[in-house]
C-alpha cells in the first residue's frame, strides 16, 4: 500500500519550510541492486519519475545491475547506472555495458567516475577516458553526469589540495561545450554549508558552469555517518559530525540533513543563480528512512527528467 498519492502531494507541507521545500524538487537518489532488493515497491517511496542513481560497487555482476535499472524502469523512474572506468576492462566492455542498458532497460544516461579502486581493471584510468571513446554520444546517451568534490579527493589530489581536481573540471567544462550532452557535477556527500557553497561559487568564478546536484547523507546513525565520511574521505565538514558526537543530548539521536538543507535551500532562494540546482542523496541509513525524511519535508513534487 502506497505511504503517499504523490500525485495530489503539490503543495507545501503545513508548518514547512517553503525554500526548503523547493530546494528539494526533483531530487535524485542512488541505490545498490542489494539495497533495491530490499524495496518492496519503489512507487510506496519515491516521486514519481524520481531520478535514480544505481552505485556499481566492484564484483556486482552486470546482470545485477542491468535488472536494478529495469525495474526501475518498470516502476515508473529514471535510472542511472554508475559507469566506474577502472573496473570496465575495455572499450568492447564499456559498449557491451552501454548496450545491455539500453536494449533491456532503456536507459540513456549515465554517471561516469573513475571508481573507488585503486589499480584499473584495464584500460580506464577516470571518466575523461570513458567520455572520449564517444561511445556514450553513438549510442545516442542524452545526459552524461560527472563527479564533483567539494572538499577535494586525496584520490586524485593525494597532497589534499585542489589542482588535479580543478584541472579535470575545466576539461569536463570544455567537454560540456563542445558536445551536446547535458551535463551535471554529482558531488560527493558534505555535512556543512559553508564550505560547500563557498566550493560552488569558486566554481562559478573559474567558468565552471556545469549544473551542480549536491550530494547530501540522508538520515542514519552518526556512528554510521562517520564511518562512511571517513572512508569516503570527507575533510573539512566531518568535523560538524565529530561536533555532534560529543554532545551527549545528540548522540544516540539518528543524524538528519535537515539543517545542512535548510542553510542551502535559503541561499538558493536568496540567490537564485546560485548554481546547485538539484539535490543528490546517500541514503547511508537505508533508502525508506531517506524517503520518508524527503515526504515529511515535502520532497515530493516532480520536475521533469530532462531538467538540469
Amino acid at each position: 500500500m502506497a505511504l503517499l498519492n504523490f500525485k495530489k502531494r503539490e503543495k507545501t507541507v503545513p508548518g514547512g519550510n517553503a525554500e526548503l521545500e523547493a530546494f528539494l524538487k526533483g531530487y535524485s537518489i542512488e541505490v545498490m541492486p542489494r539495497t533495491a532488493e530490499k524495496v518492496e515497491d519503489f512507487r510506496d517511496l519515491l516521486p514519481e519519475d524520481t531520478r535514480v542513481y544505481i552505485a556499481h560497487i566492484e564484483g556486482t555482476p552486470i546482470e545485477d545491475m542491468v535488472a536494478t535499472a529495469r525495474r526501475l524502469a518498470d516502476e515508473g523512474y529514471s535510472a542511472m547506472p554508475h559507469f566506474p572506468a577502472r573496473i570496465i576492462k575495455d572499450k568492447a566492455t564499456l559498449e557491451d555495458w552501454i548496450a545491455r542498458y539500453q536494449g533491456e532497460a532503456g536507459v540513456n544516461q549515465a554517471l561516469l567516475l573513475a571508481g573507488g579502486v585503486t589499480t584499473p581493471h584495464g584500460a580506464f584510468d577516470s571518466s575523461m577516458q570513458l567520455m572520449e571513446t564517444g561511445a556514450f554520444d553513438r549510442a545516442g546517451f542524452k545526459r552524461l553526469h560527472v563527479a564533483g568534490h567539494p572538499e577535494g579527493n586525496r584520490d586524485i589530489d593525494p597532497d589534499g589540495g585542489m589542482k588535479n581536481v580543478e584541472d579535470a573540471l575545466r576539461w569536463k567544462q570544455a567537454f560540456s561545450e563542445r558536445t551536446d550532452a547535458q551535463m551535471a557535477l554529482a558531488t560527493q556527500f558534505a555535512f556543512d554549508a559553508g564550505p560547500i557553497i563557498k566550493w560552488a561559487d569558486d566554481l562559478r568564478e573559474a567558468g565552471i558552469t556545469i549544473p551542480v546536484h549536491i550530494g547530501i547523507a540522508g538520515p542514519a546513525k552518526l556512528q554510521t555517518l562517520i564511518k562512511f565520511a571517513i572512508a569516503c574521505g570527507v575533510g573539512p565538514s566531518l568535523k560538524v559530525l565529530q561536533k555532534r558526537a560529543m554532545d551527549v543530548t545528540k548522540l544516540l539521536l539518528p543524524y538528519e540533513p535537515t539543517e545542512v538543507l535548510a542553510q542551502l535551500a535559503a541561499h538558493k532562494a536568496a540567490h537564485p543563480d546560485f548554481n546547485i540546482e538539484s539535490v543528490h542523496f546517500f541514503p547511508l541509513g537505508g533508502v525508506k528512512a531517506n524517503a520518508e525524511w524527503a515526504i515529511n519535508n515535502g520532497g515530493s513534487a516532480t520536475k521533469p527528467v530532462n531538467a538540469s
